[in-house]
């Protein structure tokens, strides 16, 4: 079994169960076992072992990281929210913490537990799958490849010796099968094929190969390639038969691992958004770091009604929408943090060295509309403000809600900053409805007013606050003399008894009849 590392150890036990305060030799250090300290005894060498820190206050634990230090372990765990974290930095110790009212001996159980049912290692998951190459290439004796149905290159064999040909050199130095005239077809041949099958060269000057098609039940995995220059063992074929089902169970394995890998990264990608997660451990883990920008994308129904049957069909459109938009992402990013959370796909981008957020911009354009064309309903994009990390995601999350609030399709990407003054707007409704302190006041009369008697007090009002108190520019914007604006502003003052002459009675007055009577203001041609 391959050694377990602390970045696995976290994606089994990692949240709420188990902080990471620092990890200065990164989340690769190896993690062997867990021991229990005690006082009254010298600690082992124990190269990759967490050492618990049974009776040792978090505060007092800074000698405790030297001696950790000294024997060549891993980390230190302690209780509660404290740790000298300068003094495990100092001395290279990953620091980590489970909550107060943890017993160690259930703090001991779950992380030896986690060590034994880590999922697989490699950060590909294919790392057994060089060995089975080069255990084919020996019992074969043809340089053996093990691709995936797109004809990436996962694993080759390193055997020295074996004749290869150019096709081979170049697939290994790009990871992807050069290709050719026949190629397709070939292809074509051996997915269709229940055995091994023996494939002419298709250039001059390469070799023949023995293939076989990688299954597990009816869906085609990869397929496995032996060069054949002529001199294969008589049971080439039969070999290749048992390594085309060993490799299906390793790549069967290396799916559920980064699924689960991907399920935790999402889990703690969830709580970065609600800003429930600890920043440090979660920037270590999500490898984020510096200045960041959250870019949420939804579904926009109005657009197609009919496109979204029921809440089951919508669930599935949804997770189909987090495959597009993890896909656009990773393409531009590498490895990359997108969650789906209540209907929303949202994804963590990167901001250093961004100019305006254009390429921000460009990657949700294009998400949006390849999104659109796949699932054929419409989506909509809204990107938060630029953060300085990971502490403050959530406050970008939340803009990009926001964002997305905003009424009508004609606005299908928009960042925060361009829809300023709409977005505070749409909050202030928000927050004058929901007080009544704010709701309550003059602006109700009027409308009173005006529907009692067929007025139009209201729109004058916020004409003349709209043209700056000015006369002139009210009645333009209303389309009337301006001597009956001057009628109209008599009318509130006599009628409704509003005092125009006080700027803050004006200017609330404004306020309550754009935000909560939805006056907007008139649009001269």
């Amino acid at each position: 079994m391959d050694t377990c590392t602390l970045g696995d150890l976290l994606d089994v036990v990692g949240g709420t169960s188990v902080r990471l305060h620092t990890a200065p030799a990164g989340l690769g250090a190896p993690v062997t076992e867990v021991l229990l300290y005690d006082p009254e005894e010298p600690l082992p060498r124990s190269p990759g072992a967490l050492l618990l820190g049974v009776g040792t206050r978090a505060a007092a634990a800074g000698p405790l990281v030297r001696v950790v230090a000294e024997a060549g372990m891993t980390g230190l765990v302690l209780r509660g929210p404290d740790g000298p974290v300068a003094a495990a930095d100092a001395h290279g110790v990953a620091l980590l913490s489970v909550p107060e009212d943890t017993a160690w001996h259930e703090a001991h159980l779950l992380l030896a537990s986690a060590i034994g049912a880590r999922p697989v290692s490699s950060a590909s998951g294919h790392g057994d799958l060089f060995a089975l190459a080069d255990a084919i290439a020996a019992a074969t004796g043809g340089a053996t490849a093990v691709e995936d149905p797109r004809r990436r290159i996962l694993a080759y064999s390193t055997v020295t010796g074996q004749p290869v040909d150019e096709d081979r050199r170049q697939g290994i130095l790009g990871l992807q099968v050069p290709t050719g005239a026949g190629d397709s077809e070939q292809y074509r041949t051996l997915f269709a094929a229940p055995a091994p099958l023996r494939l002419p060269a298709l250039r001059e000057g390469a070799l023949p190969r023995l293939a076989m098609a990688v299954r597990a039940g009816g869906e085609t995995l990869g397929s496995v390639w032996v060069v054949d220059d002529g001199t294969l063992a008589a049971d080439a074929a039969e070999t290749l038969v048992q390594g085309a089902s060993t490799a299906a169970l390793l790549l069967l394995r290396a799916r559920a691992a980064q699924e689960l890998a991907r399920h935790r990264t999402g889990d703690l990608l969830r709580r970065v958004l609600d800003g429930t997660a600890d920043p440090a451990g979660a920037a270590v883990r999500l490898g984020m770091e510096g200045p960041l920008r959250v870019a949420a994308f939804a579904l926009d129904p109005s657009g197609r009604p009919d496109a979204v049957a029921g809440p089951q069909d919508a669930e599935q459109t949804g997770l189909r929408l987090l495959d597009v938009v993890r896909l656009q992402c990773e393409a531009r990013y590498g490895r990359h943090a997108c969650a789906l959370v209540d209907g929303v796909v949202y994804a963590v981008l990167p901001a250093v060295g961004e100019h305006g957020g254009d390429r921000h911009r460009r990657l949700a354009e294009h998400i949006v509309a390849r999104a659109g064309q796949a699932l054929r309903v419409p989506v909509r994009a809204g990107l938060g403000e630029v953060v300085a990390g990971l502490g403050e995601v959530a406050g970008s999350r939340a803009d990009a809600d926001l964002v997305l609030r905003l009424p009508g399709p004609a606005l299908p990407v928009a960042t925060i900053d361009e829809v300023r003054a709409r977005v505070t707007l749409a909050r202030l409704t928000e927050v004058f409805g929901e007080r009544r302190e704010l709701s309550a006041g003059s602006w109700q009369r009027v409308l009173a007013h005006d529907e009692r008697h067929g007025s139009d007090l209201a729109r004058t009002l916020v004409c003349w606050f709209d043209a700056g108190c000015d006369m002139a520019g009210a009645a333009q914007l209303l389309a009337v003399h301006p001597n009956t604006c001057r009628y109209r502003l008599r009318q509130v003052r006599r009628l409704v008894g509003i005092d125009l002459d006080d700027p803050d009675e004006r200017l609330v007055l404004w306020l309550q009849l754009r935000v909560l009577a939805g006056l907007g203001p008139v649009r001269t041609a």
